[in-house]
């Protein structure tokens, strides 16, 4: 690390954080689930103020001719803001990770054996324009006992700077110290840089947003990274399921939010019961609005059908659409499916519907991601779904975090050995 960089505004507010960190660890809950009282009163408090800063960054991605609906991410509303502090009440409840005993023993030799969760420390988190994040994650990691550096978009930069101050304020007020909530100072990509590269004073960090962002701070970043991936989802059809099953869970998974990461990017059909399923499955996908990206044997149905399916490339298969698009193929056996799956997916969620438990049994052994449901839906890939009450976001590696990532995921574990003057011999 260069003289330069040791004595930048990104570096010296990760020494402010690793400070804070110190403080908070030993911190009781009561403290901790106070602050975040007093963070969820303050949203709701000056929320006028909030939304007048979020009108500027708003007002400058329509004029940059930004996409409604990446606008609609950005805009923050009374009602939202009202929203957000909810569900920092929401993290209030949730169990206290901090402390808890992982296992425990006593040793032959008499001494007494803990593994207890603490806090990573210091949390880096990059992300996008969602500033509601910037609450979110700094909830989350105050609650674990983590100081937190918040590294916004740009386009969102007026909104996490008033949601930021209105944080600071709050932690301040119920005693604890400002730092542990900091927005990252800089508004370019140098600013991303020196966090990335901010080993030692940073413990870890988590990207959120497309898979550009998450390649590079994976590739470029020497403070260890929790990856959350991208979501290229699958729906395996077999050969024994329910049709009106199948396509319920195909166009939920598919057409309920197709802007997330849980969302189904193909499905797989089993040939044996393709002639019956294929013709429902169009017409319910047409009806949601989704545009089919089909091998030679959905285009055929579609031609059969009336409707319109776009020829599949090779690009379709490893493609994250985040759109009302889905690739399919139909596929000889559940073998053909798994090995598509094996070739192309993220790693996040892929389904099986079927009724036949050994076929379940087999799809779930094989299939190597995040989560596999069977009948259904991808869309339960998510914290709040799976009763963690909130997450930072899914992790698609497999150290630490895999999966929805909640409380228990910010933390870590140390050995606290108790004895009684013990000596080794």
């Amino acid at each position: 690390m260069s003289s330069a960089s040791q004595t930048s505004p990104v570096i010296e507010t990760a020494r402010r954080a690793k400070e804070a960190a110190t403080a908070l660890a030993p911190l009781p809950r009561t403290a901790r689930d106070g602050a975040l009282h007093a963070i969820a009163d303050a949203l709701v408090a000056r929320t006028d103020e909030i939304v007048e800063a979020n009108a500027a960054d708003v007002g400058k991605a329509r004029a940059a001719g930004t996409p409604d609906a990446i606008v609609d991410r950005l805009a923050l509303t009374p009602e939202r803001i009202a929203a957000i502090a909810s569900d920092v009440r929401d993290v209030v409840a949730l169990p206290d990770p901090v402390g808890e005993v992982v296992r425990g023993s006593t040793l032959p030799n008499g001494l007494e054996l803990r593994q207890v969760r603490v806090p990573l420390g210091v949390v880096g988190i990059i992300y996008e324009a969602r500033p509601n994040v910037t609450v979110d994650a700094a909830a989350l990691c105050l609650k674990s006992g983590n100081a937190v550096l918040l590294r916004g978009s740009s386009s969102a930069y007026s909104s996490n700077t008033a949601l930021v101050a209105v944080v600071r304020d709050a932690v301040v007020s119920a005693g604890l110290p400002a730092d542990a909530v900091q927005l990252v100072p800089g508004e370019s990509r140098d600013s991303v840089k020196e966090l990335m590269r901010a080993r030692g004073l940073v413990d870890v960090l988590i990207p959120r947003g497309g898979a550009s962002l998450i390649r590079t701070v994976v590739e470029e970043s020497t403070v260890p990274v929790i990856e959350t991936g991208t979501g290229n989802c699958h729906v395996y059809v077999d050969e024994r399921a329910d049709l009106d099953m199948a396509v319920e869970i195909l166009v939920n998974s598919k057409a309920q939010r197709p802007s997330v990461c849980n969302a189904a990017e193909t499905v797989l059909v089993h040939e044996g019961i393709a002639a019956a399923f294929l013709p429902r499955a169009l017409a319910a996908l047409e009806k949601a609005g989704v545009t089919v990206h089909g091998d030679e044997a959905w285009v055929e149905a579609g031609e059969a059908e009336g409707v319109k399916v776009v020829p599949a490339t090779e690009e379709d298969w490893e493609t994250e659409y985040l759109s009302y698009d889905i690739a399919a193929a139909v596929v000889p056996s559940l073998d053909a499916a798994v090995d598509h799956i094996r070739r192309w997916t993220s790693g996040h969620t892929e389904a099986i519907v079927t009724a036949d438990t050994a076929a379940a049994r087999r799809f779930t052994s094989l299939v190597d991601s995040t989560a596999v449901m069977v009948n259904a839906s991808t869309r339960f890939t998510d914290g709040g779904q799976f009763g963690f009450g909130a997450e930072i976001g899914i992790s698609t590696q497999k150290l630490h975090a895999r999966g929805p990532m909640g409380l228990p995921e910010l933390t870590s574990t140390k050995y606290v050995v108790t004895g009684d003057g013990h000596v080794r011999g």
